[in-house]
Protein backbone atom coordinates (compact mmCIF):
# COMPACT_ATOMS: atom_id res chain seq x y z
CA UNK A 1 0.00 0.00 0.00
CA UNK A 2 1.29 3.46 -0.93
CA UNK A 3 1.76 5.65 2.11
CA UNK A 4 3.63 8.87 2.77
CA UNK A 5 4.29 11.43 5.46
CA UNK A 6 1.65 11.52 8.22
CA UNK A 7 0.11 8.33 6.85
CA UNK A 8 -1.88 10.07 4.09
CA UNK A 9 -4.32 7.70 2.29
CA UNK A 10 -2.54 7.94 -1.05
CA UNK A 11 -3.31 4.37 -2.06
CA UNK A 12 -7.02 4.84 -1.41
CA UNK A 13 -7.00 8.06 -3.44
CA UNK A 14 -5.00 6.75 -6.40
CA UNK A 15 -7.05 3.57 -6.62
CA UNK A 16 -9.96 5.77 -7.69
CA UNK A 17 -8.20 6.50 -10.99
CA UNK A 18 -7.98 4.20 -14.04
CA UNK A 19 -4.17 4.11 -13.95
CA UNK A 20 -1.53 1.80 -12.56
CA UNK A 21 0.94 3.62 -10.32
CA UNK A 22 4.60 2.84 -11.04
CA UNK A 23 6.14 5.17 -8.49
CA UNK A 24 5.50 8.14 -6.22
CA UNK A 25 7.68 10.90 -4.82
CA UNK A 26 6.76 13.64 -2.35
CA UNK A 27 7.38 17.22 -3.52
CA UNK A 28 6.12 19.12 -0.47
CA UNK A 29 3.95 18.64 2.59
CA UNK A 30 2.46 21.04 5.15
CA UNK A 31 -0.24 19.30 7.20
CA UNK A 32 -3.31 20.63 5.34
CA UNK A 33 -1.73 20.45 1.91
CA UNK A 34 0.70 18.25 0.06
CA UNK A 35 2.09 17.63 -3.42
CA UNK A 36 3.33 14.31 -4.81
CA UNK A 37 4.75 13.31 -8.21
CA UNK A 38 3.02 10.15 -9.42
CA UNK A 39 4.44 8.04 -12.27
CA UNK A 40 1.57 6.14 -13.90
CA UNK A 41 0.91 3.99 -16.95
CA UNK A 42 -0.71 7.12 -18.45
CA UNK A 43 2.26 9.38 -17.85
CA UNK A 44 3.49 11.55 -15.02
CA UNK A 45 0.84 13.12 -12.80
CA UNK A 46 0.81 15.52 -9.86
CA UNK A 47 -1.33 14.62 -6.86
CA UNK A 48 -2.36 17.53 -4.66
CA UNK A 49 -3.99 17.47 -1.26
CA UNK A 50 -6.10 20.58 -1.43
CA UNK A 51 -5.88 23.06 1.48
CA UNK A 52 -9.33 24.57 0.93
CA UNK A 53 -12.79 23.29 1.76
CA UNK A 54 -14.69 21.03 -0.62
CA UNK A 55 -17.11 23.83 -1.51
CA UNK A 56 -14.24 26.17 -2.40
CA UNK A 57 -12.57 23.44 -4.43
CA UNK A 58 -15.79 23.22 -6.47
CA UNK A 59 -15.49 26.97 -7.13
CA UNK A 60 -11.82 26.66 -8.14
CA UNK A 61 -12.39 23.69 -10.45
CA UNK A 62 -15.25 25.53 -12.16
CA UNK A 63 -13.04 28.58 -12.63
CA UNK A 64 -10.27 26.45 -14.14
CA UNK A 65 -12.74 24.77 -16.48
CA UNK A 66 -14.08 28.15 -17.61
CA UNK A 67 -10.57 29.43 -18.35
CA UNK A 68 -9.63 26.27 -20.23
CA UNK A 69 -12.79 26.54 -22.34
CA UNK A 70 -11.69 30.06 -23.27
CA UNK A 71 -8.28 28.86 -24.47
CA UNK A 72 -6.12 29.32 -21.38
CA UNK A 73 -3.67 26.45 -20.88
CA UNK A 74 -3.89 25.00 -17.38
CA UNK A 75 -2.78 21.41 -16.63
CA UNK A 76 -5.67 18.98 -17.08
CA UNK A 77 -7.49 17.77 -13.99
CA UNK A 78 -7.81 13.99 -14.29
CA UNK A 79 -11.20 12.35 -13.79
CA UNK A 80 -11.64 9.34 -11.54
CA UNK A 81 -13.11 6.06 -12.75
CA UNK A 82 -16.46 7.47 -11.58
CA UNK A 83 -15.93 10.67 -13.63
CA UNK A 84 -15.33 12.85 -10.56
CA UNK A 85 -12.87 15.75 -10.58
CA UNK A 86 -11.54 15.06 -7.08
CA UNK A 87 -11.40 12.42 -4.38
CA UNK A 88 -12.59 13.10 -0.86
CA UNK A 89 -11.28 11.00 2.02
CA UNK A 90 -12.55 12.08 5.41
CA UNK A 91 -12.36 15.88 5.39
CA UNK A 92 -9.53 16.05 2.83
CA UNK A 93 -9.87 16.52 -0.92
CA UNK A 94 -7.30 15.37 -3.49
CA UNK A 95 -6.95 16.22 -7.18
CA UNK A 96 -4.73 14.58 -9.79
CA UNK A 97 -3.45 16.73 -12.63
CA UNK A 98 -1.22 16.12 -15.64
CA UNK A 99 2.43 17.01 -15.23
CA UNK A 100 3.57 19.54 -17.84
CA UNK A 101 7.05 20.07 -19.27
CA UNK A 102 8.50 23.53 -19.60
CA UNK A 103 10.69 26.25 -18.10
CA UNK A 104 9.82 29.27 -16.03
CA UNK A 105 10.16 32.59 -17.86
CA UNK A 106 13.01 34.91 -16.94
CA UNK A 107 12.04 38.48 -16.01
CA UNK A 108 15.36 39.71 -17.40
CA UNK A 109 14.67 38.31 -20.88
CA UNK A 110 12.36 40.81 -22.62
CA UNK A 111 10.76 38.24 -24.93
CA UNK A 112 9.92 35.92 -22.01
CA UNK A 113 8.63 38.76 -19.83
CA UNK A 114 6.47 39.90 -22.74
CA UNK A 115 5.03 36.39 -23.11
CA UNK A 116 4.19 36.31 -19.40
CA UNK A 117 2.50 39.74 -19.44
CA UNK A 118 0.47 39.02 -22.56
CA UNK A 119 -0.66 35.69 -21.11
CA UNK A 120 -1.79 37.43 -17.92
CA UNK A 121 -3.85 39.84 -20.02
CA UNK A 122 -5.36 36.92 -21.97
CA UNK A 123 -6.12 35.20 -18.65
CA UNK A 124 -8.06 38.23 -17.44
CA UNK A 125 -9.93 38.57 -20.71
CA UNK A 126 -10.82 34.86 -20.69
CA UNK A 127 -12.12 35.09 -17.13
CA UNK A 128 -14.93 37.42 -18.16
CA UNK A 129 -18.31 35.74 -18.04
CA UNK A 130 -17.38 33.30 -15.28
CA UNK A 131 -20.28 32.48 -12.96
CA UNK A 132 -19.46 30.49 -9.79
CA UNK A 133 -21.44 27.26 -9.31
CA UNK A 134 -24.44 27.58 -7.06
CA UNK A 135 -23.62 26.46 -3.54
CA UNK A 136 -19.85 26.75 -3.95
CA UNK A 137 -17.75 28.81 -1.56
CA UNK A 138 -16.51 31.77 -3.57
CA UNK A 139 -13.20 33.48 -2.86
CA UNK A 140 -13.80 37.16 -3.48
CA UNK A 141 -11.64 40.26 -3.05
CA UNK A 142 -13.79 42.36 -5.35
CA UNK A 143 -15.04 45.48 -3.59
CA UNK A 144 -13.05 44.74 -0.42
CA UNK A 145 -10.00 46.91 -1.12
CA UNK A 146 -11.11 49.88 0.96
CA UNK A 147 -11.94 47.84 4.05
CA UNK A 148 -8.89 45.56 3.69
CA UNK A 149 -6.47 48.47 3.28
CA UNK A 150 -8.11 50.40 6.11
CA UNK A 151 -7.80 47.41 8.42
CA UNK A 152 -4.14 46.99 7.50
CA UNK A 153 -3.43 50.67 8.10
CA UNK A 154 -4.95 50.35 11.57
CA UNK A 155 -2.75 47.34 12.38
CA UNK A 156 0.42 49.02 11.13
CA UNK A 157 -0.29 52.25 12.98
CA UNK A 158 -0.70 50.24 16.17
CA UNK A 159 2.67 48.54 15.55
CA UNK A 160 4.27 51.93 14.88
CA UNK A 161 2.79 53.42 18.06
CA UNK A 162 3.99 50.44 20.07
CA UNK A 163 7.51 50.90 18.67
CA UNK A 164 7.35 54.60 19.43
CA UNK A 165 6.44 53.90 23.06
CA UNK A 166 9.59 51.82 23.63
CA UNK A 167 12.49 53.34 25.52
CA UNK A 168 15.00 51.45 23.38
CA UNK A 169 14.72 50.72 19.68
CA UNK A 170 16.33 48.10 17.48
CA UNK A 171 17.92 49.25 14.22
CA UNK A 172 14.80 47.99 12.46
CA UNK A 173 12.59 49.99 14.83
CA UNK A 174 14.62 53.17 14.34
CA UNK A 175 14.15 52.97 10.58
CA UNK A 176 10.41 52.32 10.98
CA UNK A 177 10.03 55.43 13.12
CA UNK A 178 11.89 57.45 10.49
CA UNK A 179 10.05 56.32 7.36
CA UNK A 180 6.60 55.27 8.53
CA UNK A 181 5.00 58.75 8.32
CA UNK A 182 5.79 59.07 4.60
CA UNK A 183 4.46 55.60 3.84
CA UNK A 184 1.38 56.24 5.95
CA UNK A 185 0.68 59.31 3.83
CA UNK A 186 0.78 57.11 0.71
CA UNK A 187 -1.59 54.62 2.30
CA UNK A 188 -4.04 57.38 3.15
CA UNK A 189 -3.75 58.82 -0.37
CA UNK A 190 -4.70 55.41 -1.74
CA UNK A 191 -7.73 55.18 0.54
CA UNK A 192 -8.83 58.59 -0.69
CA UNK A 193 -8.34 57.52 -4.32
CA UNK A 194 -10.29 54.30 -3.85
CA UNK A 195 -13.25 56.36 -2.71
CA UNK A 196 -13.55 57.70 -6.25
CA UNK A 197 -16.22 56.76 -8.85
CA UNK A 198 -13.54 55.09 -11.01
CA UNK A 199 -12.92 52.36 -8.44
CA UNK A 200 -16.58 51.63 -7.80
CA UNK A 201 -17.37 51.63 -11.53
CA UNK A 202 -14.74 48.93 -12.15
CA UNK A 203 -16.02 46.89 -9.19
CA UNK A 204 -19.52 47.02 -10.64
CA UNK A 205 -18.27 46.10 -14.11
CA UNK A 206 -16.54 42.94 -12.84
CA UNK A 207 -19.45 42.09 -10.53
CA UNK A 208 -21.80 42.12 -13.52
CA UNK A 209 -19.51 40.71 -16.22
CA UNK A 210 -17.33 38.35 -14.19
CA UNK A 211 -13.60 38.34 -13.66
CA UNK A 212 -10.86 36.30 -12.02
CA UNK A 213 -7.42 37.07 -10.63
CA UNK A 214 -4.72 34.45 -10.18
CA UNK A 215 -3.11 36.31 -7.24
CA UNK A 216 0.39 35.03 -7.99
CA UNK A 217 0.86 35.42 -11.74
CA UNK A 218 4.62 35.18 -11.42
CA UNK A 219 7.43 33.41 -13.26
CA UNK A 220 7.39 30.50 -10.82
CA UNK A 221 3.80 29.70 -11.73
CA UNK A 222 4.22 29.90 -15.50
CA UNK A 223 5.71 27.22 -17.77
CA UNK A 224 6.90 27.90 -21.30
CA UNK A 225 6.23 24.55 -22.97
CA UNK A 226 8.46 23.32 -25.85
CA UNK A 227 5.28 23.20 -27.98
CA UNK A 228 4.97 26.95 -27.65
CA UNK A 229 2.06 26.82 -25.23
CA UNK A 230 2.12 28.86 -22.03
CA UNK A 231 0.84 26.89 -19.03
CA UNK A 232 -0.49 28.52 -15.89
CA UNK A 233 0.11 26.62 -12.63
CA UNK A 234 -1.02 26.86 -9.01
CA UNK A 235 -4.62 27.97 -9.40
CA UNK A 236 -5.42 27.28 -5.72
CA UNK A 237 -5.70 31.01 -4.96
CA UNK A 238 -8.00 32.11 -7.78
CA UNK A 239 -10.28 34.92 -6.63
CA UNK A 240 -12.93 37.18 -8.08
CA UNK A 241 -11.42 40.62 -8.48
CA UNK A 242 -10.32 43.28 -10.93
CA UNK A 243 -7.25 42.70 -13.14
CA UNK A 244 -5.49 45.48 -11.23
CA UNK A 245 -4.68 43.05 -8.43
CA UNK A 246 -2.58 40.79 -10.66
CA UNK A 247 -1.02 43.72 -12.54
CA UNK A 248 0.18 45.32 -9.32
CA UNK A 249 1.55 42.08 -7.91
CA UNK A 250 3.48 41.24 -11.08
CA UNK A 251 4.93 44.74 -11.38
CA UNK A 252 6.09 44.65 -7.76
CA UNK A 253 7.78 41.27 -8.34
CA UNK A 254 9.52 42.36 -11.54
CA UNK A 255 10.72 45.70 -10.21
CA UNK A 256 11.78 44.17 -6.88
CA UNK A 257 13.85 41.64 -8.82
CA UNK A 258 15.54 44.53 -10.60
CA UNK A 259 16.06 46.37 -7.31
CA UNK A 260 14.54 49.58 -8.64
CA UNK A 261 11.50 50.80 -10.57
CA UNK A 262 12.21 51.59 -14.22
CA UNK A 263 9.87 53.88 -16.18
CA UNK A 264 10.82 52.36 -19.55
CA UNK A 265 10.14 48.84 -18.28
CA UNK A 266 6.84 50.00 -16.79
CA UNK A 267 5.85 51.44 -20.17
CA UNK A 268 6.71 48.16 -21.91
CA UNK A 269 4.77 45.99 -19.48
CA UNK A 270 1.65 48.15 -19.48
CA UNK A 271 1.64 48.52 -23.26
CA UNK A 272 1.99 44.72 -23.76
CA UNK A 273 -0.94 44.23 -21.42
CA UNK A 274 -3.05 46.90 -23.12
CA UNK A 275 -2.55 45.30 -26.52
CA UNK A 276 -4.12 42.06 -25.27
CA UNK A 277 -6.72 43.35 -22.80
CA UNK A 278 -7.54 47.02 -23.24
CA UNK A 279 -8.32 48.97 -20.06
CA UNK A 280 -9.95 52.39 -19.90
CA UNK A 281 -8.21 55.52 -18.63
CA UNK A 282 -10.21 55.29 -15.39
CA UNK A 283 -9.21 51.65 -14.93
CA UNK A 284 -5.53 52.47 -15.41
CA UNK A 285 -6.03 55.21 -12.80
CA UNK A 286 -7.22 52.55 -10.34
CA UNK A 287 -4.11 50.47 -11.13
CA UNK A 288 -2.02 53.49 -10.16
CA UNK A 289 -3.89 53.86 -6.87
CA UNK A 290 -3.03 50.27 -5.97
CA UNK A 291 0.59 50.69 -7.07
CA UNK A 292 0.90 53.79 -4.90
CA UNK A 293 -0.05 51.77 -1.83
CA UNK A 294 3.26 50.55 -0.28
CA UNK A 295 2.46 46.82 -0.23
CA UNK A 296 6.13 45.76 -0.12
CA UNK A 297 7.00 48.01 2.81
CA UNK A 298 3.85 47.00 4.67
CA UNK A 299 4.63 43.34 4.11
CA UNK A 300 8.09 43.41 5.65
CA UNK A 301 6.94 45.57 8.55
CA UNK A 302 4.15 43.13 9.35
CA UNK A 303 6.48 40.13 9.01
CA UNK A 304 8.99 41.62 11.45
CA UNK A 305 6.64 42.56 14.27
CA UNK A 306 4.59 39.35 13.98
CA UNK A 307 7.76 37.26 13.47
CA UNK A 308 6.12 35.45 10.59
CA UNK A 309 9.47 34.17 9.24
CA UNK A 310 10.69 32.11 12.18
CA UNK A 311 14.07 31.28 10.68
CA UNK A 312 15.01 34.84 9.65
CA UNK A 313 17.74 36.57 11.61
CA UNK A 314 17.53 40.19 12.73
CA UNK A 315 20.07 41.00 10.03
CA UNK A 316 17.92 39.43 7.33
CA UNK A 317 14.83 41.35 8.44
CA UNK A 318 16.86 44.56 8.43
CA UNK A 319 18.30 43.85 5.00
CA UNK A 320 14.85 43.15 3.54
CA UNK A 321 13.45 46.32 5.12
CA UNK A 322 16.13 48.47 3.51
CA UNK A 323 15.58 46.72 0.18
CA UNK A 324 11.81 47.25 0.26
CA UNK A 325 12.16 50.90 1.24
CA UNK A 326 14.52 51.55 -1.68
CA UNK A 327 12.18 49.83 -4.14
CA UNK A 328 9.11 51.64 -2.80
CA UNK A 329 10.83 55.02 -2.93
CA UNK A 330 11.97 54.46 -6.51
CA UNK A 331 8.39 53.48 -7.40
CA UNK A 332 7.09 56.80 -6.09
CA UNK A 333 9.39 58.65 -8.51
CA UNK A 334 8.30 56.54 -11.49
CA UNK A 335 4.60 56.92 -10.63
CA UNK A 336 5.01 60.67 -11.08
CA UNK A 337 5.38 59.83 -14.80
CA UNK A 338 2.50 57.35 -14.84
CA UNK A 339 -0.11 59.44 -16.67
CA UNK A 340 2.37 60.33 -19.41
CA UNK A 341 3.23 56.64 -19.82
CA UNK A 342 -0.43 55.65 -20.07
CA UNK A 343 -1.17 58.40 -22.59
CA UNK A 344 1.60 57.12 -24.89
CA UNK A 345 -0.10 53.79 -25.61
CA UNK A 346 -3.77 54.68 -25.20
Amino acid sequence: MIRCLNDEPLSEVLNKYPYTVKGIRMESYKKKKGVWWVDTTKGMKVLKKHPNSESMLVFLLAAVSHLQDKGIHIPTVNKTSDDASYVKVGESCFILIDAVDGVNPNYRKPEELETLVREMARFHQASEGFVPPEGSKVRRHLGHWLSDDSDEIGRLKALHDEEQSKTKHSEFGKIILEVFPSFLARMEDTICGLSSPAYFAWVKKVAVGGGLCHQDFAAGNILLNPSGKVYILDTDSLTIDMPARDIRKLLNKVMKKNGIWDSSLLHQILSWYQQENSLTADEWAVVKMDLNYPHLFNGIMDKYYRRREKDWTEEKYLSRLKEMIAVEQSKKIVLDQYEAIINEFR
